[in-house]
This record gives C-alpha cells, structure tokens and sequence, in this order.
C-alpha cells in the first residue's frame, strides 16, 4: 500500500509545473555554483575555451523552446480531444499523467526556465570569465537532454492519443490495480464478508464524491490509538454522501470520528489506483462506444473482450496476501462484479453482432477453460445472459455457432438446464 506521503509526492511529480519548477531550481544551483567554482579555476580558462558564447547560446534555446513548449502543448490539448471522443473521456486521465509526455514537455519548460534564468544572471554581471564557463558546461549539459527529449517526443507523438495507444494505457492501468489488489485482497487487512458486528459504531463523512483511495496506514494508527477494530463499508470506487456510512468501529464510541474519515480520499470522479473495478469499467465503456450506430466498429470491442480475458485470467494466479494492518477487516471485490462490469454491457450493445457475440462466448470459454472452478459458474451465467440478449437479432445458423460454444462453456463448467436460442 501507498502511504499518505507516498501518494502525495507521486502526484506531485505528475504536475508538469514541479518538474519545471525542478529545472529552474537547476538553473539557480548552476549560477550559484557557478560563482563559487569560477575563482578556482584558472584564469583566461573561460575565454580559451568559448564560455562567452553561453549568453547566445542561451538565447538561442530560450526562444526555440518557448515556441516548442506552445507547439507541444497544442498537440497534446488535441490528442486530449481526439482520445475523448473516439474512446472515453475516462481515458484523458491516463493521457494526462503519461510520463514520456510529462517528461518531455517538462524538459522543454524547464530548459526554457533555465536559459531565461541563465540570461538574467549574465546581464546582471553577477558572473565573471570563468563563472561564464561553468555556465557554459551546465548549458552543453542541458541542451544535450533537450535534443534526447526531442527524439524521444519525435517517436511518442506517432502513437500518443491514438485508439490503441489509449486502450494500451487503460489495460495497463487496470492490470497494475488488479494485481496490487490480487496480492493484498484485502487492502492489507483482515478479510470479511458479511455485516458487521451488531455493536459496531457507524462512521459516516461530509463530503459527496468516489472514494479514490483508502489510507489504511491511517486507519491501522487510529485503531491502535483508540484500541479498536475497524471494518471497511465502502471500497475505493464506492460513491458516497453525507450519512453514507463508510466504516465500523468495533469498541468504545470513538471520540474522533474525523480521524478516521480522514483516510478515505474522496474525490469528484474515480481513479485507477486502488479501483481495478474502474478499469474494467473503462474498457467497457470503450467497447460501447465502438459499438454505437455512430462509430459502428465491432474491432474494437473485439479487442476489449480479449484484454478482459488477459485481465481476469490474472485473478487465478494463487498468492498469498501478507498481513500488514492487522485491526482493519475489509470486504473483498467479488468477481461476479468484475465479470458484472464487463460482459453484459457489451452482449447488450453487441447484440446484432455476430462477431462480436462469438467473441465474448469464446472469451467466456477460454476463462473457464483456464480456471473452470474459478470461473465456471460465473461464466455459464454471463454466457446465458448474452444468449438471451441476442436471439431475436442474428440468424438461425448465427445462434447454432453461439449455442455450440456455450455447450463447451457448460460442459466445463459442469451441468446446467439447456435453454434454447
């Protein structure tokens, strides 16, 4: 698990204005070293070898990089766009915090700030002959990392925003949450299914949005402060309001509710970190959108069915969770839900699709096929509710090919009452 601080600082870094802000402390450091390594070094070392030329040269790069950051911004506002409309709004997130994409425009920004820096420094004459030339090396330095940044955005902006580049990042997202939570089913905690205790006390909150992240260092501290137990009512994900109770307290009444409230990060819109449900959930809304009379790519939504598979697939792998908060108890994710969140909307809006159909009951067979027990009773359920969906839109010999896969579902997954097409 992220701790509080951990998860600050990471999206810190995700603000293209602190990296920058990093170059142009760069900037500073450089011109204050610089006057304290200059005097050292020989004198006329600085003319010998062309530290004069470092006020052009920073010329130069300041006004290039400035049209270069304006120019790079509008690609990636565009590619906002473009991603927004032909896959989800949901994916722009992803597209936001890409790191090659932060990285090089932050590079840019930053090398801006620092040759306006440089530039200031040199025309107060605050820097002598040889303080110009430990300048002049900082500024090789960072026009050498320009020109790599360059490069690296040259090869980004042929995939960046595209239809695959974006369902990419929305697959690689929802693995990274689905396999934190594969190795910590229960956030860290104890596991629990059910109601809780009757004597335990309610915790509610203020706020109204999607809990985006639950803090279970916090939660473990106020539960040895207060010497109780705490059970989890509501996962990362889960919408809440005033009077939408979020957890139990198992003990005395505590004193200190906020505390406790306090470790759920509640925010306007979900987020992938801690929420593999929001991933899956993304993808399908990809799958929809392709499906639309509007769109009308059936692809797509192919596609978005063989990365469900690849996804839940993940959950047969066994693991076993470590015990890190011992006085937290938290309700696992079922995977009638995750299964819940993919398959039904897509059989729906893929109901006059053939290839579509066949795909997602192959994709049903090749989940029980991979962990029968695992998935055996979920996938018969999702592939009789796709059956139904589509009987009065394909063609006799259409249902037959369907009704034969499902055969092979139900035959693997055990017996079940036969419904016809």
């Amino acid at each position: 698990m992220i701790s509080k601080w951990r998860l600050f600082l990471k999206e810190l870094f995700e603000k293209l204005w602190f990296v920058a802000l990093l170059y142009a402390g760069l900037a500073v450091l450089t011109n204050g070293a610089a006057m304290f390594i200059g005097p050292l070094l020989p004198d006329g070392l600085g003319e010998i070898l062309g530290a004069d030329s470092v006020e052009a040269v920073l010329t130069i790069l300041a006004s290039s990089m400035l049209s270069v950051v304006t120019f790079s911004l509008g690609i990636m506002v565009s590619a906002f766009a473009g991603a927004a409309n032909a896959v989800t709004p949901r994916a722009t997130a992803l597209l936001k915090t890409d790191r090659t994409t932060q990285r090089v425009l932050a590079t840019f920004l930053g090398s801006f700030l620092y040759s306006l820096i440089g530039i200031i420094a040199l025309n107060a004459g605050v820097l002598t002959g040889n303080d110009r030339l430990v300048l002049f090396i900082g500024t090789i330095l960072v026009v050498a990392i320009v020109v790599i940044a360059i490069l690296r955005w040259i090869a980004h902006l042929t995939v960046f925003g595209l239809m695959s580049d974006s369902i990419d990042k929305v697959e690689a997202a929802a693995a990274h949450a689905l396999n934190t939570r594969i190795a910590a089913p229960y956030l860290g905690g104890h596991g629990h299914s059910g109601p809780p205790p009757p004597d335990a006390h309610p915790i509610t909150q203020a706020k109204i949005g999607y809990i985006r992240y639950v803090h279970m260092d916090w939660l473990q501290d106020a539960a040895e402060a207060m010497g109780c137990q705490i059970y989890l009512a509501a996962l990362p994900g889960a919408f809440v309001y005033p009077g939408a109770i979020i957890a139990y307290v198992l003990g005395e009444q505590p004193e200190d509710a906020a505390r406790i409230s306090s470790a759920f990060k509640i925010g306007n819109t979900r987020s992938f970190e801690q929420d593999p449900r929001f991933g899956l959930a993304v993808l399908t809304e990809i799958a929809e959108r392709a499906l639309s009379p509007a769109i009308n790519d059936p692809g797509t939504a192919i596609d978005v069915l063989g990365r469900a598979v690849r996804l839940l697939a993940s959950l047969s792998e066994h693991r076993d969770p470590e015990l890190k908060f011992t006085r937290i108890w938290v309700p696992a994710l079922t995977l009638e839900e995750m299964m819940e969140d993919i398959f039904p909307a897509i059989a729906r809006d893929g109901a006059s699709f053939f290839s579509v159909q066949i795909r997602l009951q192959k994709a049903l067979l090749a989940l029980v096929q991979i962990a029968p027990a695992q998935f055996g009773k979920q996938a018969l359920h999702q592939s009789e509710m796709a059956l139904k969906r589509c009987h009065d839109s394909l063609l006799a010999h259409e249902r037959a090919a369907l009704a034969a896969v499902s055969a092979q579902i139900s035959a693997s997954a055990g017996p079940i009452r036969n419904r016809p097409l």
